[in-house]
């Protein structure tokens, strides 16, 4: 079985899920294809886009329960005598999808809300007659599994039209009648984006009719909210309520690509396709979990057959068991800021929007294991995000230079997820402070891991270049040298571990080896800070072949290393600045392959009771053979020509998961792939294949 290394966070999740649901937002569907109203080529492409989204729906296995929409169904606007061919494309793109698709309205479906300044038309009663004529009903529940779902217009919300009042009166009935049930709204137009109390823009519901549903969302049977709009992913709490507003299928809102601190990509970010997507929500017996699906653009056209039914690879923190591997924040992750007004649709002032992106790449992840400055733990916003995700089944380890600051651990830790500190500090530091950790322990419930810190090293000068820089933590080699001061803090309840730097030339499965025997002969747990920086701090590491092959094996070793949490050093890419390097996700917070290996392992190894390594032969750094449960599994990161060598031994019908590209077939399969590629050539790169057998 796997041992504990610390307290977990649990989310409120039993067994399997009960059925899914889709969400899809702002497919913007055009009157053809090819065609828009809009200036921008991407907007061109929002009707291949969405067709490939509704086959891509079709193809799920098992399919989903249901389908909500939740507006901009179409680009062209009721005004507009292209709408009723727009509604026409719309339906046939979605015909594929077998099961009911509910719709909610956007703006471009009934017109915009109702403020004087607004640069389109607005919602009006022939706009919702027309609506309704193409539609149906703009408002409307139905339920699903004993849970209740309701769709709303919130267009109606500061209308001023007849139905506001109706919409008002019917949906608060809807709720106070669903009081013994679990309730799941779905609308375009979120209430907010950053803080309730926002001024109005472009972006949210004005005052009074914010403040009037958000008391609604707050009510204790609504489980989550779904809103569209803003092209973009954030996530928020109201009350108990999981509050999503979720990315478009067709372009982003490019405004936004203000988060960025590189240039943004296609037309000034418009044409991001990696932020493009939608969500399925598998609804458990207790609580949810919405996935993310990127699509990155993919296309169909008219005509395209069906895709074949495939399996679909999703992780979650809320269902991930890898407690005890993660990654080190130290970019911000919860950074708000001012969006600049650049004109269209938000000219009178700027808004204030949080970047949220860290946090979905995390989640698709499933990385539940987060290393944070102390500062995150002191600054309220930054504190209020690590209280909101530990409900999501988040913890952290933060790090702090010295025992942390009595201000920090007035804070409630446990709500924070606060895991454990680790305290650098130099020997002598450490000396001098061991009463001071001694009595962190006690009040802080926290584990605390020591990480050495040196600040000089013969390797730092090769004898023409000196570099200057401080690490952290011990290293493999030094764990025998200081073995008794460790152990001795140990037992005086001063520590419970050590950190142990492990570099990224350094083998992890023999530095993992030695860790075990010293976690097995000395009680001590270990954080494992595995860095992806290489040896110069001039010179960039950007291997994202060695990084995959490195998060296979921590995943890996994670769940068969008792007493040993691995930490990677970086999320997201340094691109400037000291040692730049590769990392989860990039700058402008797209994933990387390794952010797409960790979720695959995830999504494959998390329902395992148990994780076996198999005997280690001298080629471990190579193929590594395991067994999860009952099932047979080897990890193979060689170069190509040897990838096919060993593919060869194995049953073609075996099951290989390439973990660089996220990718899934048959060995033969692979084997046909790999050679295709090497094409004669040297032994061709790095591949990490993941066999299961």
């Amino acid at each position: 079985m796997i041992e504990e290394t610390g307290p977990t966070f649990p989310s409120a999740l039993r067994g399997r899920p009960l059925f899914s649901f889709v969400v899809v937002a702002d497919t913007h569907v055009n009157e053809s294809d090819g065609v828009s109203s809009s200036p921008y080529e991407t907007n061109r492409l929002a009707n291949a886009r969405a067709r490939r989204v509704f086959l891509d729906i079709a193809a799920m296995d098992p399919p989903p329960s249901f389908v909500v929409h939740l507006g901009d169904i179409v680009h062209p606007v009721p005004s507009l005598p292209t709408f009723d061919e727009a509604v026409r494309c719309f339906k046939d793109i979605a015909a594929p999808v077998k099961v009911p698709v509910h719709l909610a309205p956007g703006n471009h479906d009934v017109g915009d809300k109702r403020v004087d300044w607004m640069p389109a038309d607005q919602v009006c009663e022939s706009f919702l007659k027309t609506y309704r004529a193409a539609f149906g009903a703009d408002y409307h529940a139905f339920d699903e599994g004993g849970l209740r779902f309701i769709v709303i217009n919130s267009l109606l919300l500061n209308s001023g039209l007849p139905d506001e009042e109706r919409q008002k009166l019917w949906l608060e009935d809807e709720i106070e009648r669903a009081a013994d049930k679990r309730v799941f709204l779905f609308m375009h137009y979120p209430p907010y984006i950053h803080s309730r109390s926002e001024r109005g823009n472009y972006d949210n519901v004005d005052e009074p009719g914010r403040s009037w549903l958000l008391g609604l969302m707050q009510r204790p049977q609504v489980e989550a909210v779904f809103a569209g709009h803003v092209h973009n992913f954030w996530y928020e709490r109201v009350g108990d309520a999981e509050f999503y507003m979720l990315p478009s299928t067709a372009f982003l809102r490019h405004d936004f690509s203000e988060f960025y601190k590189v240039a943004p990509s296609v037309e000034f970010g418009r044409g991001d396709v990696e932020k493009l997507g939608y969500f399925v929500v598998d609804v458990h017996a207790d609580g949810h979990v919405a996935h993310s699906i990127r699509t990155m653009g993919a296309q169909a056209k008219a005509g395209d057959a069906t895709l074949a039914r495939h399996e679909r690879l999703l992780a979650h923190p809320k269902t991930s068991t890898f407690d005890n591997v993660g990654v080190e924040l130290r970019h911000p992750w919860a950074e708000s800021m001012q969006i600049t007004a650049t004109g269209g649709v938000q000219e009178f002032g700027r808004k204030w929007a949080r970047n949220d992106y860290p946090l979905l790449a995390l989640w698709e992840m499933g990385a539940r294991l987060l290393k944070v400055p102390d500062m995150d733990l002191g600054e309220t916003e930054s504190r209020q995000r690590m209280q909101v995700l530990a409900r999501q089944g988040h913890r952290y380890i933060v790090t702090a230079l010295g025992a942390p600051k009595a201000e920090l651990l007035a804070h409630d830790l446990q709500a924070c997820g606060v895991a454990a500190f680790e305290v650098n500090a130099t020997l002598d530091g450490f000396a001098r402070q061991r009463s001071a950790l001694r009595a962190l322990r006690t009040s802080s419930g926290a584990q605390v891991y020591y990480a050495k810190i040196l600040t000089f090293d013969d390797s730092h000068f090769d004898g023409k270049h000196f570099s200057h820089f401080v690490k952290a933590g011990f290293t493999p080699e030094e764990l025998a040298e200081h073995e008794e001061m460790i152990l001795s803090a140990h037992r005086a309840g001063e520590i419970d571990g050590v950190t142990v730097r492990i570099e990224a030339g350094q083998s992890l499965v023999a530095a993992a080896a030695t860790l075990k025997a010293f976690h097995a002969a000395t009680g001590c747990l270990v954080l494992a800070s595995l860095k992806l920086s290489g040896p110069s701090l001039a010179i960039e590491r950007a291997d994202d072949r060695a990084n995959v092959a490195s998060v296979a094996e921590a995943m890996i070793l994670s769940k068969s290393s008792p007493g040993i949490r691995y930490v990677y050093d970086t999320f997201m890419d340094v691109d400037r600045g000291y040692f730049p390097r590769h990392a989860f996700i990039d700058r402008r917070f797209n994933p990387r392959p390794a952010a797409t290996a960790f979720t695959t392992l995830n999504a494959l190894l998390s329902s395992a009771q148990t994780l076996t390594l198999g005997a280690q032969t001298h080629d471990a750094d190579l193929a590594l053979a395991f067994k999860a449960d009952a099932q047979d599994y080897v990890l193979i990161r060689q170069t190509t020509s040897r990838v096919l060598d060993r593919l060869g031994t194995l049953a073609p019908s075996g099951i290989a998961y390439d973990l660089v590209t996220g990718e899934r077939c048959s060995v033969a399969s692979q084997m046909k792939t790999l050679q295709r590629a090497l094409d004669g050539e040297g032994d061709g790169p790095l591949q990490v294949v993941l066999v299961r057998l």
